[in-house]
C-alpha cells in the first residue's frame, strides 16, 4: 500500500480513546469546531424525553426531507448512523463473492478496506500530477471482474477536487449493472453550489451510482452518528433485503439532523468559518516554508521534513493533536481546521517542532 497512516508512539485504541497528553487543539479527526448548530442541540435534548419510543416515524420523516433536498423519491434514500456505515455496507454487498475494486491512490481507505477483508482485489490508480483522479487510468483498470469503482470527491486525505464534468463523462463510460460506481461526498457541502457539483444527477438519469452524505462535518454532528446513501431503488431493495437500516439510527441524531437542515445560517457560518481557517492556515504555513496542498476541505496536507511517527510524538507532546501519513514514501501532515486561535497554536507548535 502506498499510502500509509503513521501513529504515535502512545497506545491509541480506535477512536482515539485511550490516555494521551491532554490536547490545546485537537486537529486530527476533521471535526468541525462550531457544530451542532444551536437548533439541533435543541432538538436533541427534545427529542431524548421519548427515548423509550422507536425511531422509525423520525427516521421516515428525515429520509423524506433528505429525498426532496436531493430533488428524489424516498425509495432513493438510505439513511445510516454516519456515511461510514453507508461506505462499508456497499463493500460488504458488493464483494461478498470476490471481484476487484478500482480506487485511486491515496483515498479514504474505509470502503477499501471492508472490501479487501471481503476479499476483493484493490486495483490502485495513483493520483495524477496535481492530486486529482486518473479517470482514464481507471476507467482503463475496469475489467470483467469490477464490482465498483470508488471516488472520493473532494479527495481524503488530499482535500483535492477533481472536476464533476469530468466525473459524470466517467460515470456515463463505467457504470453499468454489474460495475457501481460510489462517489464519496463527504466534504462536498464545503464547495460553493455544491449541489450542482453532486453526483445525484447521474442517478436521476438511472445510471448505477451510489452518492454517500455525511452530517459529521458542515452540520458538526460527527458523534451523533447520521450519514445517508442516494442510490437507485433498485440497489436500495439489495439492501434492505441484508439490513433492517432504521434499527441502526437514534431518535435524537435523526431529530437533530433535521433541525441542522433546517437552519441554513449555521451551515452558512460552518462553511464560511472552514474557509477563513485554511486561508489563516495556508498563509501561516507559506510564511514558514512550507508547501501546502491546496484544499476544499475541512483539512490541509502538507510534506515536512520528518519521520512521522517523531513528529507526531513532537506535536502530541505540545498538545497539539494531528495526523501523519507516509505518501509514496514522503512523510506528510494532516492538519483539521479549527478555530482561528487553535490554527495559531498548531502554527507555533509546528514552527518549533520543524524550523
Amino acid at each position: 500500500m502506498s499510502v500509509k497512516e503513521i501513529r504515535p508512539s502512545l497506545e491509541w485504541e480506535r477512536g482515539y480513546t485511550a490516555a494521551r497528553p491532554a490536547l490545546k487543539a485537537r486537529l486530527l479527526a476533521n471535526e468541525n469546531p462550531w457544530g451542532p448548530s444551536p437548533d439541533a442541540r435543541l432538538a436533541i435534548m427534545e427529542a431524548a424525553k421519548d427515548g423509550n419510543r422507536y425511531q422509525h416515524e423520525a427516521a421516515n420523516q428525515l429520509k423524506k426531507m433528505i429525498a426532496d433536498f436531493e430533488g428524489v423519491s424516498e425509495d432513493h434514500i438510505l439513511l445510516a448512523p454516519g456515511s461510514s456505515d453507508v461506505l462499508e455496507k456497499m463493500a460488504i454487498m458488493h464483494f461478498m463473492n470476490g471481484g476487484n475494486l478500482v480506487a485511486a491512490d491515496p483515498a479514504y481507505m474505509s470502503l477499501i478496506k471492508t472490501a479487501m477483508a471481503m476479499k476483493a482485489d484493490w486495483k490502485k490508480v495513483r493520483l495524477t500530477d496535481d492530486w486529482a483522479h486518473d479517470l482514464k487510468g481507471m476507467a482503463e483498470a475496469v475489467d470483467k471482474d469490477t464490482k465498483m469503482v470508488y471516488i472520493c470527491n473532494p479527495n481524503n486525505p488530499t482535500g483535492t477536487l477533481t472536476k464533476p464534468e469530468e466525473i459524470r463523462s466517467f460515470i456515463r463510460e463505467v457504470a453499468t449493472d454489474d460495475c457501481t460506481v460510489f462517489v464519496d461526498e463527504a466534504y462536498l457541502e464545503f464547495l460553493p453550489d455544491y449541489q450542482r457539483k453532486s453526483m445525484v444527477s447521474m442517478i436521476k438519469e438511472g445510471k448505477n451510482v451510489i452518492v454517500a452524505r455525511t452530517f459529521s462535518k458542515v452540520h458538526g454532528m460527527a458523534g451523533l452518528r447520521i450519514g445517508y446513501g442516494v442510490m437507485l431503488p433498485s440497489m436500495l431493495e439489495k439492501v434492505d433485503a441484508i439490513w433492517r437500516g432504521n434499527m441502526s439510527l437514534c431518535k435524537t441524531s435523526l431529530m437533530g439532523a433535521m433541525a441542522s437542515m433546517q437552519d441554513t445560517d449555521f451551515q452558512a457560518k460552518s462553511v464560511r468559518a472552514t474557509a477563513e481557517a485554511r486561508q489563516q492556515t495556508m498563509a501561516g504555513l507559506k510564511k514558514l516554508g512550507f508547501n501546502p496542498i491546496p484544499s476544499h476541505t475541512s483539512f490541509m496536507i502538507f510534506p515536512i521534513p520528518m519521520a512521522g511517527k517523531a513528529f507526531l510524538d513532537a506535536m502530541f507532546a505540545k498538545g497539539i493533536g494531528v495526523r501523519a501519513f507516509d505518501i509514496f514514501g514522503e512523510d506528510y501532515c494532516r492538519v483539521s481546521m479549527g478555530k482561528p486561535e487553535e490554527m495559531d497554536l498548531f502554527l507555533n507548535a509546528l514552527e518549533e517542532v520543524l524550523v
